[in-house]
């Protein structure tokens, strides 16, 4: 993993309706340990301006906010053409709202009581394009997901290739994916470098017709290529 000392800090936007919250966020997600938080929106509908204003690399979103909630401040993110990817933290162990989230275009969720250092972690990993589900409710919200009306990763899926049409090495990369490994310890794994990592994962998405990472987990809990907890 990169130094955080000798690296550029990510630059991460909190959005939390709760001001104790974001305090808290502000003291794990420190500058020493890699971070640098450029804002702060107490609701959904200050993400624009901020976004506008701050550039940030990470986006770490409260689900449930009085005027605008996370969902629909992600898919507005989503809609904005170039964005930074989006990490959703709740107290609350919902599965609608978690996988309202993920056909919103979130990169990951986390609940919020889960330990410091799965956040940072969690963080790093959406900065640096992987996704992160938090095990502990995964399967249960990738089934609410699935029961959902047509969502849009299950649509593009259909309309998109098949698991054959992968070659070996494709598929253990996205089998990869779906355990929740990073381009790097999928490089180690698979004694690859990162940047063949990066090469398959690219035809991995274009053969499926995934529009990201969290759209390839899903689709390698629903082929059956990986079980929750399966890291």
């Amino acid at each position: 993993m990169t130094d955080p000392a000798t690296s550029a800090p990510v630059r991460v936007l909190l959005v939390d309706d709760q001001e104790l919250v974001r305090s808290g966020l502000r003291r794990i997600l420190r500058r020493r340990d890699g971070f640098e938080i450029v804002a702060e929106c107490g609701d959904g509908d200050e993400v624009p301006a901020a976004l506008s204003a701050h550039t940030p690399d990470v986006v770490v979103m409260d689900l449930r906010m009085k005027r605008v909630d996370g969902i629909a401040a992600t898919t507005a993110i989503r809609a904005a053409g170039e964005h930074p990817p989006v990490l959703v933290l709740t107290t609350f162990d919902d599965d609608e709202l978690l996988s309202g989230a993920l056909r919103a275009g979130a990169s990951g969720f986390l609940l919020k009581d889960s330990p410091a250092e799965d956040l940072v972690r969690a963080v790093h990993a959406v900065a640096a394009g992987d996704s992160w589900l938090d095990p502990a409710v995964t399967g249960r919200v990738l089934t609410a997901f699935r029961a959902a009306d047509v969502p849009p990763v299950a649509a593009a899926t259909a309309s998109g290739g098949t698991v054959e049409e992968l070659t070996a090495r494709e598929l253990d990369v996205l089998v990869a994916i779906g355990r929740g490994l990073s381009n790097a310890e999928i490089a180690d794994h698979l004694v690859i470098s990162e940047l063949t990592v990066k090469s398959h994962i690219g035809r991995i998405f274009a053969k499926l017709a995934l529009r990201d990472r969290a759209a390839a987990v899903v689709f390698a809990f629903d082929h059956g290529l990986v079980t929750p907890g399966s890291r």
